[in-house]
């Protein structure tokens, strides 16, 4: 899915023509600088997203951490999202906001590299963290008498979601590196691109290049996203069978309330997390199977509003799970004051995610505090 995430447009050039050894089909091929408008506002968008995704990732981090009380299997995954999203937020979008307006690669082979490599494995530990969200939420709520993940559980998770991904991820170290040859049999090449040179994929062949980023769409987003779904329709109709009974003796209907609306978070996330990477999978996926459709003028900007929109997606833990939450705020205020006594004086709602099918435990919820909405 993100094979080409950090891979400039005009690269459509090189990818195809290394592998065929043949560059005559695009000596007219030409490149169109977007105006300084729309620069600007692309430049003022992705310093938005970087601020925010930073910002607030790290203010989640550090607030689950500090509330000892109330770490569960839900929240250290929320928490490990949230580092995959600090990643693409410092490694990933400056080097390609910059490669895409400069039509050149000015960060060395190594970052050629490294960026994609990054950028990829934060994307697939994102998804099987939500994978992994899924199915703890439905072992407590469909199975809740079967196995129940536990925090150890959750870090061993981590461990191996965190080591696939960086199996998967290899062939962006193998493969990338920097060349000059697109500049040398362009029409437009002058003494401006002497001595420039482009990060691109250099694969054997364009078949073997072809059944990996196929199969990296596939398995690092069509599936997680389908079991996801799965997962979570079974949910909800569990849920609303739940709701319908008459006798609710042994389920309260606040708490079943608080399930629906934690549940409802966290499938927000899942389903902005879709939105916001399909542009992007649907533009590669013409790269990859059609790559003169992409032969325009408009090809580095419609790469950079699908690659903006992706991008989105770091701002989404913040938001949906942090700014929406009045115990997230409170403790914003005293992280950023670092007024660390006013907090123990604060009335809070903490409902540990991963116990809503158990017996609250001990500091997870003010007994004399009635819930407060998200």
């Amino acid at each position: 899915m993100m094979d080409k995430a950090i891979q400039h447009p005009s690269e459509i050039l090189s990818n195809r023509t290394i592998s065929n050894s043949s560059y005559s089909q695009f000596f007219n091929f030409d490149t169109c600088q977007p105006s300084f408008p729309v620069v600007f506002l692309l430049i003022t968008a992705y310093a938005v997203v970087t601020t925010v995704g930073l910002f607030g990732n790290l203010c989640l981090i550090v607030i689950i951490k500090r509330q000892k009380e109330v770490q569960n299997v839900t929240n250290i995954l929320i928490a490990n999202l949230s580092l995959s999203d600090v990643l693409i937020c410092i490694m990933c979008i400056p080097v390609t906001v910059a490669y895409t307006l400069m039509d050149y690669w000015i960060f060395g082979e190594a970052m050629c590299k490294i960026s994609s490599f990054v950028q990829s494995i934060s994307v697939t530990v994102s998804i099987f963290s939500l994978v992994l969200i899924a199915i703890e939420r439905y072992q407590l709520i469909v199975n809740p008498r079967g196995w129940k993940p536990n925090i150890s559980h959750a870090y061993w998770g981590i461990i191996f979601i965190w080591f696939l991904s960086l199996v998967i991820s290899i062939p962006f170290l193998i493969f990338h590196q920097l060349t000059d040859e697109p500049f040398k049999h362009l029409s437009f090449h002058s003494d401006f691109y002497k001595n420039k040179a482009v990060c691109i994929e250099a694969w054997p062949s364009v078949t073997e290049r072809l059944i990996f980023t196929t199969s990296l769409l596939v398995f690092q987003y069509c599936l997680p996203l389908g079991f996801i779904f799965i997962c979570y329709l079974k949910i909800f109709v569990c849920l609303r069978r739940r709701h319908s009974k008459i006798d609710r003796m042994r389920e309260n209907e606040s708490r079943l309330s608080e399930n629906k609306r934690i549940n409802m978070i966290l499938i927000s996330i899942v389903v902005t997390f879709a939105a916001c990477w399909l542009p992007l999978n649907i533009f590669n996926v013409v790269f990859d199977w059609n790559y003169e459709a992409l032969m325009s003028c408009n090809h580095n900007l419609a790469f950079t509003l699908c690659h903006l929109v992706a991008m989105i997606s770091t701002c989404i833990n913040p938001i949906f799970y942090g700014f929406l939450n009045k115990n997230f705020q409170k403790d914003l205020i005293v992280l950023v004051h670092r007024c660390r006594c006013s907090a123990s004086q604060e009335e809070y709602e903490n409902i540990a995610l991963s116990n809503l099918h158990t017996d609250v435990s001990k500091g997870s919820l003010k007994l004399n505090t009635p819930p407060v909405d998200i």
